[in-house]
């Protein structure tokens, strides 16, 4: 599943690599070892294994507590969501009166012109000569 991989998250026991670069939960490189001696090494100190970079070679892990964990997860979330949606089509909104609009109606339409312009929405005003 695509989306499962793009996750970021505790991986556990479930290493499908031989062979990992490993970093300790200080930044600090570890170097590249098995994956036998990654897993005890998170054993011994009660950490976790995430995967950083799959398609480094060897893949990047990184052993992390599940505070640096969360942490992380919060982080990118925050990240995403300040980034501009890609691939969004703009929303335009248009609307048209007549010249000879009454003043009530006015003040409604531009009160809802006030609440597009407030949601990011392109505003199209055209006005039409009565007849």
């Amino acid at each position: 599943d695509p989306k499962r991989k793009a996750a970021f998250g505790s991986v556990g026991r479930r290493v499908p690599y031989r062979i990992l670069h490993v970093i300790n939960e200080n930044g600090e490189s570890l170097g590249n070892m098995h994956r036998a001696e990654a897993l005890k090494l998170m054993d011994k100190h009660n950490l976790k294994l995430v995967l950083l970079r799959e398609n480094a070679e060897p893949p990047v892990y990184k052993l992390m507590t599940g505070k640096q964990i969360h942490e992380e997860q919060l982080r990118r979330a925050e990240k995403k969501k300040a980034s501009p949606k890609t691939g969004m089509c703009i929303v335009q909104k248009e609307l048209s009166f007549s010249s000879t609009i009454a003043r009530n109606d006015l003040e409604t339409k531009t009160k809802q012109i006030a609440q597009w312009i407030e949601k990011k929405y392109h505003v199209k005003v055209t006005i039409r000569q009565a007849k």
